[in-house]
């Protein structure tokens, strides 16, 4: 996939993200913020108020250390429109 179609597509499913307005489950929520912010290259410190929030945050952003970030936004977008696809 060219580089701008997979920056199209990202922005897309993060649009698609940010517009819809049910909740989504937390184990789905900390995938996409590892992701996201490894696609992003955002290398910020967690910031919640809550120190158990910002521990799984942590514990998310190391488990995607090792990927890239095109390959992080592909897995961003697979999971975005995975989690439309199926949800009830």
């Amino acid at each position: 996939m060219a580089s701008k179609q997979l920056d199209e597509e990202f922005k897309d499913a993060v649009d698609r993200i940010n517009n819809f307005q049910g909740p989504f489950p937390a184990d789905f929520l900390l995938r996409l913020y590892a992701y996201y912010k490894k696609a992003t290259n955002d290398y910020g410190r967690p910031s919640s108020s809550k120190p158990i929030i910002n521990a799984f945050k942590t514990n998310a952003l190391f488990q995607v250390q090792n990927i890239s970030e095109d390959e992080a936004k592909r897995i961003y977008i697979d999971l975005v429109n995975n989690y439309f696809l199926y949800r009830k």
